[in-house]
């Protein structure tokens, strides 16, 4: 498949300060002064500053991209540090888009970064996507990935995607408009929306925090590749990579001809719950608040209190006297043998989505005095045990 047209046109004449910066580029046969140029030119709007955002803003930073938007809401954790580089000890508690405009000052002063401390919805996306040659995205949630998907389109914009969770990644191109009949999007891969529940993000499954710079510096390639219209880029193809095989394949995607035109956004909200319904409707009236599972606990009749997590995260800390009985033990119904109905069962999980949805699968087995801890672990932690470890 051969090379798409560059999507940028040269900037102008590079500077004897960025001669001696970008040395190395210039030299490469492909790229060239006018390559170099092209990426001065460039206006890349990087969707987070989180795992996959981190190691790519740095390298198209150090690559010298003219102008980096960075879109990012959420305050930097102590729980990022060991995958988003971009951030240091020193950065915890603050915006994540300052953290990474600082660092992107120390990598290369000649970047314009523009921040975007806001939630995408389908009232900006378009109008953000617009001001930009490039989007990439390498966001956890589903919701958020078809409305850049969406808004890419009526944009008119291509777009590298990034995805990761454990041990494995995933990267492809998407441009609807691209030439010479080209074009696929995010829906051509994936139609639909897998059920609420069923793929957990990566603060529930986990992620091996090197792999972030693995399908991040691959997300950064395939910018580069775009922008000066150089090599054969992920357009078309989905790249597959398994840290723990070390090996990569690449699969082809091809137009879905049932696919619908896409003329207008959903907003996040509309798009799809982090539950499903069933569990949603299931917790609306059995949740309770750390506060009242800590009285339960006092009383003289205090509730089984059940884990549902993996055995892995039981190790890293877990509510005094609680039982582990993983979500899939219950949901697949291989634990109503060991679960009693003549006892209250209060469940947990990190966050709440994991118990809310066994909540529901022991509610269809006909259990009547079950309920589950609003925010999980997290929420424990948080408001009860504030010396408990947090991960």
């Amino acid at each position: 498949m051969a090379s798409l047209p560059p999507l940028v046109e040269p900037g102008d004449d590079l500077t004897r300060e960025e001669v001696a910066r970008y040395s190395r580029h210039l030299i490469l046969p492909s790229m060239g002064v006018v390559g170099q140029r092209r990426l001065k030119n460039a206006r890349v709007l990087v969707m987070g500053a989180g795992g996959l955002g981190s190691p790519t803003l740095m390298y198209l930073a150090a690559a010298g991209v003219g102008t980096l938007g960075i879109v990012d809401f959420d305050e930097v954790d102590e729980s990022n540090l060991a995958r988003q580089i971009i951030h240091g000890t020193a950065d915890v508690g603050g915006l994540k888009t300052e953290s990474a405009r600082d660092s992107i000052a120390r990598i290369n002063p000649l970047v314009d970064v523009r921040l975007h401390s806001e939630r995408l919805t389908a009232a900006n996306a378009v109008d953000l996507f617009s001001r930009y040659d490039l989007i990439l995205d390498g966001t956890d949630n589903f919701a958020t990935r078809y409305l850049v998907n969406d808004a890419a389109i009526l944009a008119r914009r291509p777009y590298v995607w990034g995805s990761i969770l454990r041990f494995e990644g995933q990267v492809a191109v998407f441009w609807e408009d691209a030439p010479d009949g080209r074009g696929v999007n995010y829906r051509d891969l994936y139609p639909q929306a897998p059920p609420p529940g069923a793929v957990p993000s990566c603060a529930e499954g986990g992620v091996l925090g090197v792999l972030c710079g693995s399908i991040g510096s691959v997300m950064g390639t395939e910018a580069v590749k775009l922008i000066c219209g150089i090599g054969e880029p992920l357009l078309g193809r989905i790249l597959l990579y398994d840290a723990l095989a070390m090996s990569y394949r690449t699969i082809g995607i091809r137009k879905d001809p049932m696919g619908e035109r896409v003329t207008a956004l959903l907003d996040e909200d509309e798009f799809c719950g982090v539950v499903s319904d069933e569990a949603a409707a299931a917790a609306a009236d059995a949740t309770v608040t750390p506060e009242d599972l800590r009285a339960a606990l006092a009383s003289d009749a205090p509730p089984l209190v059940v884990d549902v997590r993996e055995p892995v995260e039981f190790e890293i800390t877990r509510i005094d006297g609680a039982v582990l009985v993983p979500k899939s033990e219950i949901v697949e119904g291989r634990a109503f043998g060991d679960l009693p109905r003549d006892r209250r069962i209060v469940l947990y999980c990190k966050t709440g989505v994991r118990s809310a949805e066994a909540l529901a699968a022991l509610n269809r087995a006909g259990y009547a005095d079950v309920a589950h801890l609003g925010g999980g672990i997290a929420a424990w932690a948080a408001r009860v045990e504030t010396t408990m470890p947090r991960y």
